[in-house]
């Protein structure tokens, strides 16, 4: 026997063109006990070497660079003169074994590495190696295995049963089967001696005709190129014994010897596993891996064949394309296997839906979609939507949870709107796409005009995508400005689009769409690196410090690296960072308020300022209001808009206002166009307004003069000393109102005067009033309703009734809720009116102890109204 010590001594030789082969055997020997291991991946040094060392084994790579494993071998039988090599090949393809056999390698591995195949045959070859030389010596052991290797066929048989692709040995001119590996038994289920018993038909081989045929072609093949062996891979279904087809890759070579008749050889593959694998891939290719339904691709094709047919029996086909309503948030709130759930189950009833003719297809993460064959008229698309909607009603189970969905459709007809499938689908996004903008759970059918609309929107894209990359993009300001100083307190970045062609494009109609495609994180950290180099520009050229805003979409602040993109910005502009401000909205600040917190005191770290945008319009509480490191909030232009005449309006920014300073907290109103919305702000003690009233946004060098010039506000109309009593007449009749303004102005009162209720709305934001008389029947609205609202907005206030309308009802119920003071008629009494609103003002400052005027800061605290003066 051969001893395990002996073994591990063998002297071994790898040689392999790629180190990575190298090194895995040499990992695999050493690993295992082997001691004498060499390697080289230059084959051309080889006969040498086992000249010099007399290796015991070798193991040779067939496919080398320079040298093949091929010619090694030739270069080393001079070196062993029985023609016994101690070559182990290495071998990827099953033609190159017999080959090799015939050049008198011993045995063979294939790649990839088998661990146990390739330790066992090295173990199994030494042995043999070994044992021989010590019973007969090295040349005996090779004349042996010259000698049992003498015969033709005893060769074949030994290689064709060493490679488990099944070989099948025809006499080429009779084509009677003459041999079989163990290969073919096993992938046939035959015994060897049954299995010559087989025609070549009857196997699926072909027919004697056949097959004579193929080694005729394979002879000229021969003649004409050289190798005896068929240019392709055929592949074809053997019959097993019990009948089962296996699918095989064959292919076909003539073994011509001097003197012998030719044989041809047939090697087979089994490729069932690849069919398998192919039928997998092409399954997963068209068709959805979670709903099994028709993916994006088969979709379309199913379109086209549906088209196809229409065309040839006069059909109209219908899309509908089926978007799921705010999925996203379910898929957020309840995590993605349960939204997978949702989309499973959906899948599931829309199937049952739809009639046996037509299809269901997944064409996005939450979108489906459904072809209507053979359809009548638009009353069948609207049938299947509603059913579709209808499905949608009952909740979906979730795990305990329950969910409730809508759906917006886009329907498109063949022919009507297209008649290729890509266009058909995409008019029906298209239309699905208004669906959801007119408020989502409703269809809409495809029209032209929304195909315009696409290809603007289309066109805008690409536009945008060139003005980033062509520096089209550009910034304005707009001041900011101190309502308690007056003075220029900085300015906000506003983006512009210098358009090719269009001039400048406003925000509004570009900004949505870079939100939609992503562009908006790209586009938003050139924004902040070029609000610092402006910075850096003003400080330079004269300016000063301008403190900039900047805003951060809520995209931006989600997907992108926010504090990254600030630090390089400041760091590449020697920017200071108390110059820069960031300006956020309540919906990025909710996405994930963990990593908000962590941002926001990284950047406050550094100085910057932050303010929280369109504040009252999102969903922040109280409690993470008070945890964000903020600044400033900002009044949303919405609440600025009507604040001087809607009193729920007046109400939220007073509300913002008082929360804002109990926080310690600036406040910032936008949208300030008129003087009286800017003194209603400014009793309300509102820190800093910005506007069109006091600027629109500038560009760069524009602003830079405005900041120069020190333009500021103009002074509250309190702010220079004026009569301490202050009278509104609001009357539609020019003529009343002049006769009014000559009876009271001898009794020292400021009188203003208003001929409308919006007129009057005005005048009570610019000066503090005391005592307001209004008329009952006026056009746009009744005096009840006017002071209705004054009572919400100015509670303080003295409201007076004086009309002709004897109608009392509505006055009588105004009084009673508290709006209206008193009511007097008209015509009047001069003495009697003069009286009583000397009383109503009386009432007034008896009403506020001190008798100092409200919102008038200066005053002396112990003048006394006329009124009182009077009454004492």
């Amino acid at each position: 026997m051969i001893s395990q010590t002996d073994i591990h001594h063998a002297r071994i030789l790898i040689v392999d063109d790629q180190p990575v082969n190298v090194e895995l055997l040499e990992y695999l020997l050493t690993s295992t006990g082997y001691r004498e291991v060499s390697a080289t991946t230059d084959p051309r040094v080889v006969a040498g070497w086992h000249a010099a060392h007399r290796y015991d084994l070798i193991i040779l790579d067939l496919q080398m660079p320079g040298m093949s494993g091929f010619d090694v071998m030739e270069a080393l039988k001079p070196l062993e003169p029985d023609g016994w090599l101690p070559v182990l090949v290495v071998t990827a393809q099953p033609d190159h074994k017999l080959r090799a056999f015939e050049c008198g390698a011993r045995d063979f591995i294939s790649k990839p590495f088998d661990p146990v195949e390739t330790l066992t045959r090295i173990r199994n070859m030494l042995e043999m190696r070994l044992l021989h030389a010590r019973e007969r010596g090295y040349n005996a052991r090779l004349e042996q295995c010259v000698r049992e290797r003498t015969a033709d066929l005893q060769r074949f048989r030994s290689a064709m049963d060493a490679t488990a692709d099944a070989i099948f040995l025809f006499d080429a001119a009779s084509a009677e089967l003459l041999d079989v590996n163990e290969g073919a038994c096993r992938m046939l289920a035959y015994a060897r001696g049954d299995l010559l018993g087989q025609s070549g038909s009857r196997l699926g081989l072909g027919t004697p005709a056949a097959l004579r045929a193929q080694a005729e072609r394979l002879a000229d093949y021969a003649a004409a190129v050289g190798p005896a062996r068929s240019p392709e891979l055929h592949e074809l279904e053997l019959m097993r014994s019990d009948l089962i087809a296996v699918p095989v890759e064959l292919y076909w070579q003539l073994l011509q010897r001097t003197g012998q008749p030719p044989v041809m050889l047939g090697v087979a593959r089994d490729i069932s596993e690849r069919r398998q694998s192919e039928e997998l891939l092409r399954h997963m290719a068209h068709y959805d891996a979670l709903t099994g339904l028709p993916n994006r691709t088969l979709f379309f094709k199913l379109v086209g064949d549906a088209i196809a047919v229409a065309q040839d029996k006069s059909w109209r086909i219908v899309v509908l394309m089926i978007g799921l309503d705010r999925f996203k948030n379910i898929n957020d709130s309840l995590g993605t296997a349960l939204g997978d759930d949702l989309l499973r189950q959906f899948s599931n009833r829309l199937v049952q839906t739809a009639r046996i003719r037509d299809t269901v297809g997944r064409v996005g993460g939450d979108e489906f979609a459904l072809i209507l064959t053979k359809s009548g008229d638009q009353q069948d698309a609207v049938q299947a939507a509603h059913e579709v909607r209808e499905a949608l009603r009952q909740p979906f189970e979730l795990d305990g949870h329950q969910a409730i969905l809508s759906a917006s459709i886009g329907i498109s007809v063949y022919p009507d709107d297209a008649t290729d499938p890509h266009t058909l689908v995409k008019y029906a996004d298209t239309a699905m796409e208004r669906a959801k903008q007119a408020g989502r759970d409703g269809y809409r059918f495809f029209t032209a005009g929304m195909n315009v609309q696409v290809l603007a929107r289309l066109d805008m894209e690409l536009a945008l995508r060139r003005a980033i990359d062509q520096q089209e993009l550009q910034l304005h300001f707009q001041p900011k400005v101190n309502l308690h100083t007056g003075k220029f307190a900085g300015v906000e970045s506003l983006l512009r689009w210098q358009r090719p062609g269009h001039g400048l494009v406003y925000p509004a109609e570009f900004v949505p769409l870079l939100e939609d495609t992503g562009l908006v994180v790209r586009v938003g950290a050139w924004i902040i690196d070029a609000a610092c180099q402006q910075i850096v520009r003003w400080l330079n050229d004269g300016t000063g410090p301008v403190r900039v805003a900047v805003n951060v979409a809520s995209r931006q602040f989600v997907e992108g690296d926010l504090e990254g993109v600030v630090r390089e910005a400041l760091a590449r502009n020697k920017t200071p960072p108390e110059l820069l401000e960031l300006e956020l909205t309540e919906t990025a600040l909710m996405v994930n308020t963990e990593r908000t917190i962590t941002v926001l005191t990284n950047l406050k770290a550094l100085g910057i300022k932050v303010a929280i945008d369109d504040f009252g319009t999102g969903y922040s509480s109280l409690a993470y209001l008070q945890r964000f490191p903020i600044d400033k909030l900002k009044i949303d232009i919405a609440f600025v808009r009507d604040i001087t005449t809607n009193p729920n309006d007046a109400a939220i920014a007073l509300a913002i206002i008082s929360m804002a300073h109990s926080l310690k907290l600036q406040v910032i109103a936008e949208g300030v166009e008129t003087r009286a919305q800017l003194e209603y702000l400014r009793r309300c003690r509102c820190d800093e307004i910005q506007g069109y009233f006091f600027s629109r946004p500038l560009p760069p060098e524009a602003l830079g003069q405005l900041a120069q010039s020190g333009r500021g506000l103009p002074p509250a109309p309190g702010a220079a000393r004026q009569p301490a009593q202050t009278l509104l007449i609001v009357d539609d009749d020019v003529n009343v109102l002049s006769s009014l303004h000559r009876l009271f102005r001898r009794d020292g009162y400021q009188i203003l005067t208003a001929a409308s209720p919006t007129e009057a709305f005005e005048l009570l934001a610019l000066h503090a009033v005391q005592v307001i008389v209004c008329d009952q029947r006026m056009p746009a609205m009744s005096g009840t309703e006017f002071l209705s609202k004054v009572k919400e907005m100015y509670p303080d206030t003295i409201r007076i009734i004086l009309s002709g309308y004897t109608g009392l009802e509505a006055v009588l119920d105004a009084i009673n809720r508290g709006a209206i003071y008193r009511f007097y008629t008209k015509p009047w009494d001069d003495t009697q009116l003069r009286d009583n609103i000397r009383l109503a003002f009386h009432h007034y400052w008896l009403m506020h102890g001190s008798g100092r005027r409200v919102g008038q800061p200066g005053e002396d605290a112990t003048a006394l109204p006329l009124a009182l003066q009077e009454v004492k």
